[in-house]
């Protein structure tokens, strides 16, 4: 099916709102108050953070020194019950903490306590400066302009996702547990809300995701959006940064287009290419590759009679990738593809692997699937084309994975682990696929 424009409007990718982003930019950091001062009986899942049976009055003055100041004291009316005590708003807020093998003071769970803190202290904030704003997040919505409008939409107050319990995480303690069941979805790296365009706060469960579409958005966002996501091919005016799922489903095909014409392209005349995706094609041919695709979808032009150089061709496609708003490699399956990297014993590789494989979404594993076969053949011509599955890896490690992680640091020491993944994934691709 090629890309059909219905109106003639210029497409204009969403304008993500940053004052939410702002906002956890400055929310307090969390401050840990210890007990300088053994504490008997104290749960083996707490740290020194850990008062012991102490009054609120007392903990009220230990955590006055700054905002952001935590720690745990065990109920003096309850005993075996433990509150969080947190100086936020210049005044001492306490939660019912509870263990399960995680933490929670209410339906998100946390390894670790400052974990628990921080997105605690980013939602108090958020929520307390811009509640007015919160409340009409859901006006003027971009949603039926980034293409996952349904293509037979009922009004959305008839049918809309499955809504989660309104429960707020951080309410101050009442002596009920209001832990919800519903599970939300836990974005790795800063994400926007494709309903509203706002930033989705929070250090865990900062929205909703649809496994069908990908459509990632805050939960009382969700309650607007349709029930059957199925992608309106009119608004999905772009075949280059849009989200990968939406592109298959709107065209009704396995895999981008992108990918199967360029391969077909590069293995029909570039497999003997010297340099092979490692030579860089020139710049602004390649643009326009793109912008051929945006224009004319699968109609779209690539033959040698208009791009003679097959570096054109590669570089098109490493872009297509480059520029997808979900890596290949997604942020959720990231952590596990990068622990296969660093596990020494070849057949546990193999295994985190198939188990990494399997927390892609279908399109995604589909794509990766046809991309490692293809790059697989173009090993069998390394004689002339010098290019390896080791130099492939280097090439298509950065370019198919971004870390979900914010620090740069840590980004930068998973290049070398990007590397091998890819390469393990061409050496073994008709084992793991």
């Amino acid at each position: 099916m090629a890309l059909t424009l219905f109106d003639t409007d210029e497409y204009r990718p969403p304008v993500w709102k940053s004052y939410l982003y702002q906002l956890q930019q400055e929310a307090p950091h969390p401050r840990r108050i210890t007990c300088t001062c053994e504490v008997e009986n104290r749960p083996k899942y707490y740290g020194r953070e850990f008062h012991g049976m102490i009054s609120r009055e007392a903990a009220d003055q230990l955590l006055s020194v700054a905002e952001g100041s935590y720690l745990i004291r065990e109920s003096q009316r309850q005993l075996g019950t433990y509150t969080l005590a947190l100086r936020f708003g210049s005044q001492t807020r306490n939660f019912r903490l509870y263990y399960d093998g995680k933490h929670f003071v209410g339906e998100k769970r946390f390894e670790s306590i400052h974990d628990l803190v921080t997105d605690g202290l980013i939602t108090l904030y958020i929520e307390t400066k811009a509640a007015e704003y919160i409340a009409k997040m859901t006006i003027n919505p971009i949603y039926e302009h980034i293409g996952y409008t349904t293509l037979n939409r009922e009004p959305a107050y008839k049918k809309h996702m499955p809504a989660l319990k309104d429960t707020h995480d951080w309410k101050e303690s009442t002596g009920e547990d209001g832990v919800s069941e519903k599970r939300v979805h836990t974005f790795r790296g800063p994400h926007w809300c494709e309903y509203c365009a706002n930033f989705m706060w929070g250090l865990i469960a900062q929205g909703v995701k649809c496994a069908d579409c990908g459509l990632n958005v805050h939960k009382q966002c969700s309650k607007m959006v349709p029930n059957d996501c199925k992608p309106d091919l009119k608004h999905v005016k772009k075949v280059y940064s849009c989200d990968l799922t939406t592109l298959v489903k709107a065209h009704i095909t396995k895999r981008p287009m992108v990918v199967d014409m360029c391969i077909r392209e590069i293995e029909s005349r570039g497999l003997n290419s010297e340099g092979l995706y490692r030579v860089s094609g020139f710049s602004d041919l390649i643009e326009d590759v793109k912008m051929a695709f945006d224009r004319d979808g699968e109609k779209a032009d690539i033959s040698v009679n208009m791009y003679e150089d097959i570096n054109i061709i590669t570089g098109a496609l490493k872009l297509y990738f480059r520029d997808l708003p979900i890596p290949l490699i997604t942020y959720d399956a990231y952590p596990k593809f990068i622990d296969s990297a660093k596990t020494l014993d070849p057949d546990e590789q193999l295994e985190t692997l198939h188990e990494a494989l399997k927390l892609l979404p279908p399109a995604h594993c589909e794509t990766l699937r046809y991309l490692m076969a293809h790059l697989k053949r173009v090993t069998l011509h390394e004689k002339e084309n010098l290019m390896n599955a080791e130099n492939l890896g280097i090439v298509f490690g950065p370019t198919l994975m971004r870390s979900p992680e914010l620090d740069a640091m840590a980004a930068l020491n998973d290049i070398r682990y990007q590397r091998l993944v890819v390469e393990m994934l061409i050496k073994n691709e008709d084992i793991l696929f």
